[in-house]
């Protein structure tokens, strides 16, 4: 069973959506006891990392994430989620992440160039190194964005999207991965990357 955390920030329709598509079977999971009876489990998130920082330990989902990526268990994090995974988040304040990935979160003003709209919202085409759940889609296929920040000081850093500079796409550490972008909202690349993981 793959557990979608539920900790009140996500976006969940099209995601569970996306899954069913796949013919994958999907919980949507609040208390943190239920991530143990999961084989994998997604992280997503919409919104400012603080807030969702918050309510992860309000859920008490913050330890119990850490316990389960400790384990071993597959995680994928998309959007906020996947920079929930990182060590902090310097968004309105500095705050602690999950630290399963080595880096930081920064706003992309500090590397694109001047008049480039803030948040990047569209279709990019990745760059990508081998993983597994780049395994069925191709260089530069495209995935849909919607951020203002991104991982940064970053070691695991598995592919890159331009936009006026390569910034980070997804990144990897292990059975910990996150996606810069809504592989639910990306049409068949996106089902192909998120079946990828379903399979690891």
């Amino acid at each position: 069973m793959l557990a979608i955390a539920d900790y009140g920030v996500g976006n969940l329709f099209s995601l569970r959506s996306s899954l069913k598509s796949l013919g994958v079977e999907a919980k949507l999971v609040s208390n943190p006891e239920e991530l143990k009876d999961s084989d994998r489990i997604i992280l997503p998130g919409v919104g400012a990392f603080g807030d969702a920082v918050k309510k992860l330990r309000e859920t008490k989902m913050f330890d119990a994430l850490k316990e389960e990526a400790g384990a071993g268990k597959p995680i994928l994090g998309i959007c906020l989620g996947m920079q929930l995974l990182l060590e902090k988040s310097l968004e309105f304040g500095v705050y602690e992440g999950l630290g399963l990935i080595k880096g930081e979160v920064r706003p992309i003003s500090e590397v694109i160039p001047e008049g480039l709209k803030i948040p990047h919202i569209g279709w990019n085409g990745l760059k990508f190194k081998p993983h597994p759940v780049f395994k069925d889609i191709k260089q530069g296929d495209c995935v849909y964005f919607v951020h203002s920040f991104s991982a940064q000081n970053c070691p695991s850093v598995i592919a890159t999207a331009e936009y006026g500079a390569e910034l980070a796409a997804a990144v990897a550490e292990g059975n910990v991965i996150g996606c810069q972008f809504h592989p639910e909202k990306s049409g068949a690349v996106g089902l192909a990357i998120l079946k990828s993981f379903c399979e690891i």
